[in-house]
């Protein structure tokens, strides 16, 4: 890439005073001085997943087995989701992501218990609905999400009902 020339040619500084001749100022307001700063982007860091013991089996997250008092105030609907993500209506590819955001996020802040709503399915003769409640399962076993994820519950009726998912997640050790 050709650098730029420190100061215009005679020329062009010719052609700039015309047109800087015929600007009005803003008035009281100060003029915008632009500088010239190097872009740098800024990544955050990507989450880690917990670490796990060398013993420690991970079950399918809807079959990972919780105490009794998680089951119990699941039932009753007493657990209030620390956060939520809505997926419904979103594409698959983007549900996915949004999911995968949210976890990393949820994970990365300490979050223990994500509410994932992906809409309430509909009847069987409106195939092919349901994509994304369907995938949730297949999306929660990926190398990327499963580490995360300690198990996961069907939502109670206030929260959802079948068109939602409460994600428990793994405290961080």
């Amino acid at each position: 890439m050709p650098k730029r020339p420190k100061s215009l040619p005679a020329q062009d500084r010719a052609l700039w005073d015309q047109v800087a001749s015929t600007v009005r100022p803003l008035g009281d307001k100060p003029v915008p001085v632009h500088h010239s700063f190097p872009r740098v982007d800024i990544r955050e860091r990507a989450p880690t997943a917990p670490t796990l013991r060398p013993s420690t089996v991970l079950a399918a997250p809807e079959r990972a087995s919780l105490d009794g008092g998680w089951d119990r105030r699941v039932r009753k609907g007493q657990i209030v989701p620390d956060r939520t993500v809505d997926l419904h209506g979103l594409t698959r590819d983007g549900a996915y992501d949004a999911l995968e955001r949210a976890i990393h996020c949820a994970s990365r802040d300490g979050v223990r218990t994500l509410l994932v709503i992906t809409g309430k399915p509909r009847s069987p003769a409106e195939a092919p609905r349901g994509i994304i409640s369907k995938s949730l399962p297949v999306w929660l076993e990926t190398p990327q999400l499963r580490p995360f994820v300690s198990a996961t519950r069907p939502a109670h009726a206030r929260h959802g009902g079948n068109g939602a998912v409460y994600v428990v997640l793994r405290r961080a050790r």
